[in-house]
């Protein structure tokens, strides 16, 4: 099994007439089973068209009517980004997943109280995407460094994820998903949200949880973990902040009052009965010491 997506997953590209959108829908159509996963592409002013043989429709809705799609990827730069997040919520998609980064978060809190009640998940923004190693790659990874297995990752920084699945295959350890869930102040899928689906897979045995300063998803996910996960965790945090003056990470890796900091999430999650790492280098081998 895997979480969100699988090789029977039909995907659409938001934004397939623009040269970010070209070249990642070629790398994903192109990645294991992506020629029939990658179904179609929208563009507004477009309709009718084609890329490299994947058919462009004028809206969301006619592209999930045409051909089944189910799911979406957004490369649609950021003053327009909230709003194709909002016509593929209108159009009952089942997933969303929103690669641009620099959305005005006026434009995300207006997009997310929007999808109050509606079926739509969303992924992102601001974020690598999603993987199911060897069935299907929605998003901006290198899809090579990835292997199928039974771990689970979670993590708010890209190039984390990107570490972190590198180091789980120094151990010799495959991945079940790889999610990116983005690391701005108003996103969809939070850790909590990926940790519940990761502990309802068989084919998952344990989780790596990476996270960033800033905000409180990390520790409400521990509390969580502790009264209810049955598998195994190993977490580390990003600590790293900006010089005066300088703008480093995400726009979420805000800390207030002294909380949101790396040091109060890692102890939170030990609390939790986490096993833990301050140091960056060592995700992959605290992983695999948890499954002994």
């Amino acid at each position: 099994m895997s979480i969100l997506i699988n090789q029977h997953s039909r995907v659409m590209t938001q934004g397939i007439t623009g040269k970010t959108g070209q070249f990642h829908t070629r790398m994903c159509r192109d990645y294991a089973n992506g020629k029939n996963c990658f179904v179609a592409g929208v563009n507004p002013r477009k309709p009718g068209e084609n890329f490299e043989g994947i058919p462009v429709y004028g809206t969301v809705q006619e592209a999930k009517q045409e051909t089944g799609a189910t799911v979406s990827v957004i490369y649609v730069p950021p003053p327009f980004a909230a709003a194709a997040i909002d016509e593929a919520v209108e159009a009952e998609l089942d997933l969303v997943i929103c690669i641009t980064e620099g959305i005005p978060v006026r434009d995300m809190l207006r997009t997310r109280y929007n999808m109050q009640g509606r079926k739509t998940r969303l992924i992102g923004p601001n974020c690598p995407g999603i993987i199911t190693p060897d069935e299907i790659k929605i998003g901006i990874m290198p899809g090579y460094i990835h292997k199928k297995g039974r771990i689970g990752v979670i993590s708010r920084s890209g190039t984390l994820t990107y570490e972190a699945v590198a180091q789980l295959m120094e151990q010799g350890l495959g991945q079940s998903t790889c999610i990116g869930i983005g690391g701005d102040p108003v996103n969809g899928i939070k850790h909590l949200d990926a940790m519940k689906l990761f502990n309802d897979d068989d084919e998952t045995d344990a989780v790596l949880m990476v996270g960033e300063i800033g905000g409180s998803d990390e520790e409400d996910c521990a509390r969580w973990i502790k009264a209810n996960m049955k598998k195994p965790v190993a977490g580390f945090i990003a600590g790293v902040t900006a010089p005066p003056g300088k703008r480093m990470g995400h726009a979420g890796a805000i800390i207030s009052g002294g909380q949101g900091t790396a040091q109060e999430k890692l102890a939170v999650m030990e609390e939790c009965g986490i096993r833990v790492t301050h140091n960056p280098a060592e995700m992959g081998s605290l992983l695999k010491s948890v499954l002994r």
